[in-house]
């Protein structure tokens, strides 16, 4: 599987970013398999629109483009980023479970009622969430396609 953007160009969107120690000092496996985990953490989301080719390998690009927006790019690099400082998505969304933590004398709860939406749907970084959101269907749409 490749992801949506290789190590050299994720390299270069760091290049311009503060507090990437992270990926700076992880070797190119690590690096791969980061971008690899956060490329299918982005095509497990529900977006709007075709696949502009049925046969390509991921979700994007879509309808009548030919490239891979810079911002699915950018938001595959923000994922890998806190997939190597150890963000784990699937603890973050059994965190929202957790209500009450207590040790010795000191208790902390915490109101669950309200779940953020890139926990909920598997994305660690809030900055590639919002990056994604313009591409998402609306959560409240419904799309039926009919088989020939």
């Amino acid at each position: 599987m490749t992801p949506y953007i290789e190590i050299v160009d994720a390299q270069l969107y760091f290049d311009d970013r503060l507090n990437t120690d992270e990926w700076d000092y992880a070797d190119d496996e690590k690096k791969l398999k980061a971008l690899k985990m956060a490329t299918l953490a982005i095509d497990r989301l529900n977006f709007r629109g075709e696949m502009a080719d049925e046969a390509q390998e991921h979700q994007f690009p879509r309808g009548t483009d030919t490239t891979v927006p810079t911002d699915i790019t950018n938001a595959c690099c923000e994922i890998a980023l806190k997939l190597l400082e150890d963000i784990d998505p699937d603890m973050e969304y059994s965190d929202l479970t957790i209500n009450h933590h207590q040790f010795s004398f000191v208790r902390n709860t915490q109101d669950r009622s309200f779940a953020q939406p890139h926990v909920v749907a598997g994305i660690p970084s809030p900055t590639a969430w919002k990056m994604l959101l313009p591409y998402l269907r609306d959560a409240g749409s419904v799309s039926i396609i009919r088989g020939n």
